[in-house]
Order: C-alpha cells, then structure tokens, then sequence
C-alpha cells in the first residue's frame, strides 16, 4: 500500500511545516546562464529557501528503468540527471518523488526524496534536440488525475507520464494549437508563448506561464491554447520560469534571474511580491496544488484530507485534525452520474482520526468522496480516480 505522506493536518503547524514538505523548486547558480545548482524544499508563504534535497554535486546512484540496472552516465552531456540545462520539474505527492527532465534531453528522471535513488525513464516518444529551441522541454505539472505532463516550447509535444505495474509509461498527447481568438497573443511563438511553466486545476486543464508573463488556458480535451491574459504587477524585464500553485489556491511565480517570489491571482492575474529571498535563481517550480480546487482550499483550513487522490490499490486514508469535527462522520462515494456507491461511518474522537478505508467493488473511473457532519452538513467533497 503506498502511502501519501503529507496528510493535511501538517499544514496545521503553519506555513514552514507544508512548505518543507509539498512545494518545491528547481533553482540554479547565481550566474547569468542557466546552470544547475540543486532541487530544494521552498516556503511558498514567506519565500524563503528550505532543505536542499539533491545537488549538482550529489553522488547520482541512477537505475534504469529500460536496463533494470544502475548505470553510469557521462556528466558532460546533456543525457544525465544533473544535466547543465533543466526548467521542467513535477512533484508526485501519491509517491513522495519528483521528476523532471533536462532541457535539451528526451530523458525522465524520477528522484526519490527519501533515498535520493533516481530512476531513469530512457523516453523514445519525445524527440528533443539541443540546437533545436522549439523542442525544448520547458514545462511540468502534475495533472488531477495522478498522471504527469510535461510541455515543449512550442506545443508541438505535449507528453503524459504515467505509472501503471511500477513501471513508467509516456505517451504523446498531441500538438498543442493557438485558439483563433489570440491573435499576437500566440502561443506558439517565441516572443509571446515560450518557455515558463505550467499548472493544473481542479478539471485536469493546464494554465501555461509563459517567460513573457502571459498567460494561456491549455484545454486537455482540444488541445487548443487560449490567452488568458498578461500577469500584471512584476517589475520591468521579470522573466516567468517557474509557476506552482500554493495551499490558498493562487499561483506563486519565480525568475531564473535573479528575483524574488510572487503570488498571482489566477483570476485578476495581479502579482503580489512574496516577502523573502530576493535574488533566487528558479528555473521551475512544482507543488500538490491544483487552481480551482476548491476542496483543497477548504480542506487546508478544516483540517480533513483524503488522499491519495490517485487510488490503485483501493485504499484510502481519511485524516481529520480539527476539534470542532466531533463524535461519526459519513463517508459516500458517488461515481460520476451522482450514485453513491460506497458509504461507511467513521468515528473521530477528541477532533482527530487517521483511518484507511477499503474502496470494496468500485470499477476504475473517477469519483467524488463526500465526508458530512452526524447532522449532514458537508464538511468536504474530494475528487479521486481508481486505477489498477
């Protein structure tokens, strides 16, 4: 059984507590090229760097997934984990590891936070080439449904790793086309689309961050990129590198020059400075947060969490830290046509449960976990998706 190891009632110890453990960033040397420096836990509420969790100078022990054995890379190209040149960064709550991918390379590595092991995903699907800027991989995120995503320049590649019997797979989603209503807001081309990086809400879409500072709505279903507008409030010549969402539901955003964190309203797009650090170099950021999730950012404040969202084993965890949540609490499952197919009480005492439930006869597919008062009042509604 895998299990989440980030139930929300840690948030509860304040904003270094979820910030050390869920939002993270790919920072780089404090020069004016992009060079690799470290992946390091980052306080999202106060800006301010945390644990370094893998450097460039760490002692890589990689295994490839291909090979199934450790092998040794060449440190001076662009095919290794502590590559030079990266901007793509994701974080897999259900597992604890983050994966990324070096800017000129086709491979994926997945790193272990607790035995800093990476595995090497040898990916035949991308087709990136280092002189070639519109092949770049440049954007990650970790989509609602547990899978992730990951972007090239231009769009012309929009990849989906996922994980199915312990082994990763990637598959090519398609190209990624300019909505007709954008205009010279394309997303397509260098001075108003490229590089930057994304997020995903609460209905498996993608927000891009383009370095320009504009902003477009990927739709997963059409694959058509929509201008949503231009981010308002940064100072001259900022340049967007790496977007994450924050526990309040808002954007926070970093520079690969040299500045310091801001908060972005997704729906005004106005920047507020983060106070803090105010030269980090951040190539990528990467968090558990979804845009639009509603559910997430009342469950933050209640102290009730179901996780993991991804569910392949059948099992969830039901974690409540709050006292005014007293005496049973309901559990219903609906599947997508509104149809409760699972319900069971819970009993939490003294404001605090941490119990695993058993999804028993539920098909693969999505689903929304109710959990309600013994006086019926909806305390929460939680998306999750069954797999095998």
């Amino acid at each position: 059984m895998k299990k989440h190891l980030f139930p929300v009632f840690l948030l509860l110890f304040g904003a270094n507590a979820y910030a050390q453990q869920d939002f993270f960033a790919l920072a780089g040397k404090d020069t004016p090229s992009i060079i690799f420096n470290d992946f390091r836990a980052i306080d999202a509420a106060n800006g301010v760097s945390g644990e370094k969790i893998f450097t460039a100078d760490t002692a890589a022990k990689v295994f490839s997934q291909t090979r199934n054995g450790a092998v040794t890379e060449d440190k001076n190209s662009y095919n290794n984990s502590q590559a030079v040149a990266m901007a793509a960064l994701a974080f897999d709550a259900s597992n604890n590891n983050l994966l990324y991918m070096p800017m000129f390379s086709s491979n994926i590595y997945v790193l272990n936070q607790k035995t800093k092991e990476i595995t090497l995903i040898e990916n035949s699907v991308a087709r990136v080439t280092s002189c070639d800027i519109n092949s770049h991989i440049t954007r990650m995120a970790t989509g609602y449904d547990g899978n992730i995503y990951a972007m090239n320049n231009s769009g012309t590649q929009f990849l989906q790793i996922s994980k199915k019997n312990n082994q990763y797979i990637v598959n090519d989603l398609g190209i990624v086309k300019d909505d007709a209503s954008n205009g010279k807001n394309s997303f397509t081309t260098i001075e108003s689309g490229f590089g930057g990086d994304m997020i995903a809400d609460a209905d498996n879409n993608f927000y891009v961050f383009a370095t320009s500072g504009n902003v477009f709505k990927v739709s997963t279903k059409d694959l058509k990129a929509k201008f949503v507008g231009k981010i308002t409030g940064l100072p001259e010549n900022y340049s967007v590198n790496g977007s994450a969402v924050n526990v309040k539901g808002n954007v926070v955003i970093a520079s690969a020059k040299g500045a310091a964190l801001y908060e972005v309203d997704l729906k005004t797009l106005q920047a507020k400075q983060i106070p803090g650090e105010q030269n980090l170099h951040i190539y990528d950021l990467a968090s558990k947060y979804f845009a639009n999730d509603r559910a997430n950012s009342l469950n933050a404040l209640a102290g009730i969490d179901i996780y993991p969202t991804r569910v392949d084993e059948h099992f969830i965890n039901v974690a409540v830290n709050d006292k005014n949540v007293k005496g049973n609490i309901k559990l219903n499952v609906f599947d997508i046509s509104g149809k409760n197919v699972f319900k069971q009480t819970l009993s939490v005492k003294d404001g605090s449960l941490n119990e695993q439930v058993y999804l028993k006869n539920l098909i693969n597919g999505a689903y929304i976990v109710s959990i309600a008062s013994e006086s019926g009042k909806i305390l929460m509604n939680k998306k999750i998706l069954v797999t095998e």
